[in-house]
């Protein structure tokens, strides 16, 4: 007797378990999403905002990550189902038409979110989806991207800074205007969405797939640790510069040094010999950078003001 199929949100949980983790997802969404409001605040010598300037900008965050893993699907559904068929779509787990529709609904609630903190953040809700679009589209030359992967990497991470200037929306809409300053944290977005993208894609020599297209096999392991180490000066340089324009530059770059010791060692343990457990600890790193990193930028002027 043929076993009963899982009920939907049995189905989605198991999903979300692989292609979007809620949990870990929530923690760095909530970091990230608290960091730049406070940065935002810090930059224009404003007290933080209330509440809900906050919960506004975590769900908008959540919803911006999950919104990209649907684009992702859409955009990888062929690949999905020629190279990777044990994922949860190609195998017939979740249908992809269930997951757009999900992603629909996360932004109409994105939209209630921003319309709660001020109308004109809808406009940038419309530019960021605008970007989006595009990438799932590949821009519409997909085959001159696909040529050119690192074309393709700033044209993809390009949508980092484009979601931070929504986020830190929900702090300076009220006031009209975002301060000069603020470019230096959306910059700071763009180098950490590339610390992240790089460093999910140095895998090993024996882990390389037919279809998937890695940093590793464009550049070999050793090449590849150089770009993600440089990326990764880039990250700390910028958040060096916010730390002196949120007024917190001392106990900023000590977390950032920090952060770079660690992360870096990991990179250089991968460039001396590329095996399954340093690709792994170097991806790891990059996530607990780029947790260091937006945590030392929005918060680290509140422990500064604290402390003094």
């Amino acid at each position: 007797m043929a076993s009963a199929r899982p009920s939907l949100p049995a189905r989605l949980w198991t999903y979300q378990a692989e292609r979007f983790p809620l949990g870990k997802t929530a923690v760095l969404c909530a970091v990230f999403a608290g960091a730049s409001v406070s940065v935002s605040a810090h930059l224009a010598g404003r007290d933080a905002p209330g509440l809900t300037a906050y919960l506004a900008a975590f769900i908008i965050t959540l919803a911006f990550f999950f919104q990209l893993r649907v684009l992702d699907e859409i955009k990888d559904k062929e690949d999905d189902a020629r190279f990777r068929p044990e994922r949860p779509i190609p195998r017939g787990l979740v249908r992809l038409e269930t997951i757009i529709a999900l992603g629909i609904a996360s932004a109409a609630v994105a939209a209630l979110a921003a319309l709660a903190v001020d109308l004109r953040l809808i406009a940038l809700l419309g530019i960021a989806w605008g970007w989006m679009t595009l990438m799932s589209f590949e821009f519409f030359v997909p085959a001159w991207l696909k040529a050119r992967p690192f074309a393709y990497l700033v044209s993809h991470m390009a949508v980092m800074p484009l979601i931070d200037l929504v986020i830190t929306g929900a702090e300076w809409t009220p006031y009209g205007a975002p301060v000069p300053a603020l470019s230096l944290f959306l910059f700071l977005s763009f180098a950490n969405g590339c610390v992240l993208e790089i460093g999910r894609k140095l895998w090993t020599p024996e882990s390389e797939r037919e279809g998937v297209e890695t940093y590793s096999r464009v550049l070999g392991p050793r090449r590849g640790a150089v770009l993600w180490l440089g990326c990764l000066a880039a990250a700390l340089a910028l958040l060096l510069a916010v730390g002196f324009a949120t007024g917190a530059p001392v106990l900023t770059g000590v977390i950032g040094l920090a952060g770079v010791v660690y992360a870096g060692r990991a990179a250089l343990l991968y460039r001396a010999a590329a095996t399954p457990e340093r690709a792994k600890a170097l991806e790891d790193a990059s996530g607990l950078w780029v947790f260091a990193c937006y945590g030392a930028a929005g918060f680290a002027p509140f422990a500064g003001a604290l402390l003094g």
